[in-house]
C-alpha cells in the first residue's frame, strides 16, 4: 500500500529502495512560495542510520512488510546466538552484528522481540527491565553511603552498570536495557 506525503507522522514505518525505515522527527513546511513538502528525520530498521529525507506532494513510499515475533533465546556457540520461535518451535541463528548491543542484556532463555522484514531477521529488542544477577562488584566500607555516589558492577551476561554501595554481590537486581541504568534491588 503506498503512503503520500499526507500521511507521514512520527513512529510510521515506510519502506524507500528496499530499506525500512521509521520516521522520528516530521516537520509540515509551507514556505511563502512554492508547494509545501514534508522534511523528516528517518532511522533505517537495518542500520540504524538517521538521515533526512524531504517529500513533496506526489512522493510516494511503501509500508515495509515486518513482522514481530516472540522469540527464546537459547545460547550463544561462539559464533551466531541460537533462537527459537515459542509457537512453532523453529530455531534461527543470528550473528553478533544483527544482535548487536543488546547482547548484553540476554541470559539464555529470557524472551526476546524480533522484527523480520521480507522474512528476514533484521533487530531484536529485549525487555525493557531486566532482573540480573551481581558477579563482581567492590566491597562496601564503613561510610561509604554517602547519596549520590555509586560504584560499577559486573552483572552475570558481563554487563556493567552503576549501582549504589548497599547492593552486594551475590544479589539480583533490575537493570533498565535502554538507559542502562540500575533501577532497584530484587527482594
Amino acid at each position: 500500500m503506498a503512503i503520500g506525503m499526507s500521511e507521514l507522522k512520527k513512529g510510521l514505518k515506510i519502506e524507500i529502495d528496499g530499506v525500512p525505515y521509521r520516521i522520528v522527527e516530521y516537520q509540515h513546511v509551507k514556505p511563502g512560495k512554492g508547494a509545501a513538502f514534508v522534511r523528516a528525520r528517518i532511522k533505517s530498521f537495518l542500520d540504524g542510520r538517521v538521515i533526512e529525507k524531504t517529500f513533496h506532494a506526489g512522493d510516494k513510499c511503501e509500508e515495509p512488510n515486518l513482522v514481530e515475533k516472540t522469540m527464546q533465546y537459547l545460547y550463544h556457540d561462539g559464533d551466531m546466538f541460537q533462537f527459537m520461535d515459542t509457537d512453532t518451535y523453529e530455531q534461527i541463528a543470528l550473528s553478533d552484528e544483527q544482535v548487536g548491543d543488546v547482547a548484553k542484556w540476554m541470559l539464555d532463555g529470557i524472551n526476546v522481540q524480533i522484527l523480520f522484514h521480507n522474512g528476514k531477521a533484521i533487530s531484536v529488542d529485549v525487555p525493557q527491565i531486566v532482573e540480573l544477577k551481581i558477579i563482581e562488584t567492590a566491597p562496601n566500607f564503613k561510610g561509604d553511603t554517602s547519596s549520590g555516589s555509586k560504584k560499577p558492577a559486573t552483572l552475570e551476561t558481563g554487563a556493567v552498570v552503576q549501582i549504589p554501595f548497599h547492593v552486594l554481590e551475590g544479589e539480583v537486581i533490575r537493570v533498565n536495557t535502554e538507559t542502562e541504568e540500575y533501577v532497584e534491588k530484587v527482594k
